[in-house]
């Protein structure tokens, strides 16, 4: 296994700016606060959150104000002549970004010396998207990789300055992967921007994957497919949309599950074991449903859940 590396040089404080959103990417900037000088943070306007729909800021806005850092929440990026002029003035040397959200205009792009930096966990131009590690998970793939990409007007189709390969674990689900390539990338972000003078970006074929927005349907079990694929997918759609399937018009989401020993005979989404857990067939294989949440109730034992519902060895779900 081959890894892309940086030189090291002497790091010094650079004046950065950081684009970004979700509670994933506050540890990113936080290493960029304790090592540099961060002049800006960029992020999603404030959303209704909570019973009452009060106007919240998200988990990167909310971390930098409370540090008293200068926050700006555009809601566009094109054509926005008060945002572009404004991060003119405050000119920083580079920008970093991390599941900011949004593609980013040339105009901007060229306004930092070094440029934008973008920390992408996947093994580009594999999964290029706002979901790289989902779908990595759901089609099976056995190896990974975080990048630092610079950023150009495409969707994560920017040279890369340095990447990190690594197996992926055979359970591992998309919030583990995804932290554990995120702990690894901004080490290699904190490297990169010791060594911006000095940075040999290599650039990436023009054709790639495509890694979508997860939908809510991403999640249904579809029993039909291998219980690989089932598994695969479990993991994939973790923590949301979940996976879940439909018995009596009600929805039932699976909250843990394994491949199962038994090879499976009957159709698929047949049960065919109620014990220590829900056996059910695969269109090869079969999974052992383990924790299950029924449409407004808590979660429960999968058993616990079946023998509730009264099923069977025999009956099928759905």
């Amino acid at each position: 296994m081959t890894n892309e590396t940086i030189s090291t040089h002497p790091s010094r404080r650079r004046r950065v700016a950081f684009f970004g959103s979700p509670a994933w990417a506050v540890p990113v900037l936080e290493a960029l606060y304790q090592q540099h000088q961060v002049v800006l943070v960029v992020t999603q306007p404030d959303k209704p959150a909570g019973r009452g729909l009060k106007l919240t800021p998200c988990p990167v806005a909310a971390w930098a104000e409370a540090r008293g850092l200068r926050v700006e929440k555009p809601a566009k990026l094109r054509k926005n002549l008060e945002f572009t002029e404004l991060f003119r003035e405050i000119g920083p040397e580079v920008a970093v970004t991390a599941a900011y959200g949004k593609i980013l205009p040339a105009e901007l792009l060229e306004i930092p010396r070094f440029g934008f930096l973008n920390l992408h966990p996947s093994d580009l131009p594999k999964y290029r998207g706002p979901a790289p590690v989902q779908w990595t998970l759901i089609h099976g793939e056995t190896e990974t990789a975080v990048c630092i990409m610079q950023t150009d007007v495409g969707m994560d189709t920017g040279p890369v300055v340095a990447r990190w390969r690594t197996p992926v674990g055979p359970d591992e689900t998309a919030v583990e992967l995804s932290n554990r390539l995120r702990d690894k990338g901004i080490e290699l972000l904190l490297e990169a921007l010791a060594d911006l003078e000095h940075l040999q970006p290599q650039p990436q074929p023009a054709l790639g994957t495509h890694a979508p927005m997860l939908q809510k349907d991403d999640g249904r079990i579809v029993w039909e497919r291998t219980a690989s694929e089932i598994y695969n997918r479990h993991r994939g759609v973790q923590p949301w949309p979940g996976s879940w399937f439909e018995h009596r018009g009600r929805r039932v989401k699976v909250l843990q599950m394994s491949r199962g020993p038994l090879e499976q005979i009957l159709e698929p989404g047949t049960v065919l074991h109620i014990a220590d857990g829900l056996m059910v067939a695969a269109g090869q294989g079969s999974l052992l449903l383990k924790e299950v949440q029924p449409e407004g109730k808590k979660p429960m034992p999968a058993a616990d859940w079946a023998r509730g519902a009264r099923l069977r060895v025999g009956d099928r779900l759905g």
